[in-house]
């Protein structure tokens, strides 16, 4: 009674109509009125209505104008965005959905009030998210907000596959080569691509490779070659400092020249002493130093043939050769420019680094095997390497295409544990999800290195060449 009172009192004043001594009691009996009381009870749950659906609209209007930001996506690449509507002052939603997410190739989980899937098409798009807030009827129409979804084009989709241009005179070469054979008493996988950088363009893979098995002296040799991506015929460069060593080996690497080599690591092997080491590191200098430099003259005087300069025909150069005795394998290398040779133990507990690398500050930045510096140069001892070990696993050779995105600096290069996430990788534990199989009965493993070999590793799109002998 009193609310009725107080609010029909105050109706009356407003409409300048007092309450006084004479017609108190008047007022006492209207306001007792059944049909008066309902009436003030009536006009306050209208009144009351009418508030609740301004707040209702104003807080509406307030989440409308709300920016709600989400991240950006990726074609092909998994997403996942949480809407977090406490942390956005929004937890008075009470009912929210997205529509045609699916039409991106992605879903709403209203549990986990997220946004996931792998978006399948590109573009800055306007998604309508729908809702209701607390206080609104369960039959009312839901509110449209939209919010904008940026899904960014797969970068892969951006690079040109333009092949290279074959003529009689441009000293072409297949934009990727692969093969797997026997060598001596291991296998030899290797693969060269052309980088993604080349295939925009249509120019040429300046990567190489050549391996040879020597059936007269057990020997075999594998070499690997990184052209210099701004020398114009640094593709015939690797080409030719490859072919030179294999033919350099083939023609020196005889029964007769070895003889007093195959004793010495015998005696080395039952007795290590200071004499037979010197007398290993003076035979792998005379030889592997020879090769070398037959490499750096074929170059010098194919330039000179067609009158180019010799720096035309940079390329890098690392080679190793292996030979299994009976009391193990010893392994020989030689490395000029930013290529690995890694030697793996049988065990995968140890990495044999069989090259230091021309980069940094001990390197002082690349070098080639057409600076006839590196002969000279009192650090050309050192690009030799020489380890017998009773057995290994792998012994790998790769170009910077490889080392770059893997392994990422130099340092790495010398811990296993990064040899070991190496393998796994190539096992098939990476966001492709390709995988090697080294097995000798694997037919299919150039294949399956050649497609792994296709990674996805951003600002690394160089020429790629590997080769494993395990």
């Amino acid at each position: 009674m009193n609310e009725t009172k107080k609010y029909i009192a105050s109706l009356l004043d407003k409409n300048n109509f007092s309450v006084t001594g004479k017609n108190a009691n008047l007022f006492e009996a209207f306001i007792g009125e059944e049909e008066n009381v309902q009436g003030v009870k009536t006009i306050q749950e209208i009144q009351k209505g009418i508030m609740d659906n301004w707040k209702i609209m104003a807080r509406v209007n307030d989440i409308l104008n709300t920016q709600i930001i989400i991240p950006n996506a990726t074609v092909n690449k998994r997403y996942e965005a949480s809407i977090d509507l406490l942390k956005t002052g929004m937890n008075d939603i009470v009912l929210t959905k997205f529509e045609n997410l699916e039409i991106y190739g992605l879903e709403y989980d209203n549990n986990s009030e997220t946004i996931k899937g792998t978006p399948t098409q590109s573009g800055d798009f306007k998604i309508s998210f729908k809702f209701r807030i607390e206080g609104e009827s369960e039959s009312a129409e839901l509110h449209v907000k939209l919010i904008s979804l940026i899904i960014n084009a797969d970068p892969k989709s951006l690079w040109k596959t333009i092949p290279s241009t074959q003529t009689s005179d441009n000293y072409w070469k297949p934009d990727a080569a692969e093969d797997f054979q026997q060598l001596g008493t291991k296998h030899i996988v290797v693969a060269s691509k052309r980088g993604r950088s080349h295939a925009n363009v249509g120019s040429f893979r300046d990567d190489d490779y050549a391996f040879k098995y020597f059936e007269n002296t057990g020997w075999s040799v594998v070499c690997v070659a990184d052209g210099a991506g701004s020398a114009i015929l640094s593709r015939e460069g690797s080409r030719l400092a490859c072919q030179s060593v294999v033919d350099f080996f083939a023609a020196n690497f005889t029964p007769e020249a070895l003889v007093d080599f195959d004793a010495t690591l015998l005696k080395h092997h039952n007795n290590l002493s200071d004499e037979t080491s010197k007398a290993i590191s003076l035979f792998v200098y005379n030889n592997l130093s020879k090769a070398a430099f037959k490499a750096h003259t074929t170059l010098k005087e194919f330039s000179n043939k067609l009158e180019q300069p010799l720096k035309e025909f940079h390329s890098t150069l690392i080679f190793a050769l292996y030979k299994k005795y009976d009391f193990g394998y010893a392994v020989l290398s030689f490395g000029v420019g930013d290529c690995p040779i890694g030697l793996i133990n049988k065990e995968l507990t140890e990495i044999k680094l069989m090259n230091w690398l021309d980069v940094g500050e001990f390197g002082g930045g690349t070098r080639f095997i057409t600076m006839p510096e590196i002969f000279s140069s009192d650090k050309f001892t050192t690009r030799f390497g020489f380890k017998l070990v009773a057995d290994f696993s792998y012994l790998m050779l790769m170009t910077d295409g490889i080392y770059d995105p893997k392994f990422v600096v130099e340092a790495n290069l010398e811990k296993i544990e990064k040899w070991r996430e190496f393998l796994a990788d190539l096992g098939g534990n990476n966001e492709e999800k390709t995988a090697v199989t080294f097995t000798p009965d694997n037919t299919e493993i150039a294949r399956q290195l050649s497609t792994w070999m296709d990674f996805w590793s951003p600002g690394n799109h160089d020429d790629r060449t590997l080769a494993i002998i395990f």
